[in-house]
């Protein structure tokens, strides 16, 4: 067996989630990848040592048109060294198309976007009963959704895993 064959790649999955759509993606992509990956939830701990890690896969989720704001400063502070490992980059919302795409390419910056090997659209979803009233009204008025619906696209995830493994 040559000494390759012997390597596991270390894997940290970083993300942030507000009503936990990025949390059931980030765990589900770490069962798909089924190698030495950390999960660190930005809502919990903010400072990863990247240095333990070959490769970083950063994920959040859309609110009011703009990602996470823990990890936006996450890659704000981190940007430099994020240049230097192997990237994947994924984002939960509920729009597709041209619409998921722009949202994307909104959340991530374009260098970091550039480096990524691999881009993942999961969906979205809405859970009421995580939400505020402020919250429902918002989304039953922009969105025109009455009640809670789960959009996660779990092809997506697996095609996104294989890409970060190849």
């Amino acid at each position: 067996m040559s000494e390759s064959s012997n390597f596991k790649m270390k894997i940290a999955i970083i993300y942030s989630t507000k009503h936990g759509c990025a949390d059931k993606c980030a765990h589900t992509l770490a069962n798909e990848i089924e190698t030495n990956t950390a999960l660190i939830n930005l809502e919990f701990s903010t400072d990863a040592n990247l240095a333990e890690f070959d490769t970083i896969i950063i994920g959040g989720s859309i609110h009011a048109g703009m990602i996470n704001k823990k990890v936006k400063k996450f890659i704000e502070k981190n940007q430099e060294k994020l240049l230097t490992k192997k990237l994947g980059l994924f984002l939960c919302c509920l729009f597709e198309g041209e619409k998921a795409l722009q949202q994307f390419q909104d959340a991530y910056p374009e260098d970091i976007r550039n480096k990524a090997i691999a881009h993942g659209l999961f969906g979205g979803e809405l859970d009421f009963e995580k939400m505020n009233f402020f919250e429902k009204a918002i989304v039953k008025k922009v969105a025109n959704i009455e009640q809670s619906t789960s959009r996660i696209n779990y092809s997506n995830i697996k095609d996104f895993a294989l890409k970060i493994l190849n």
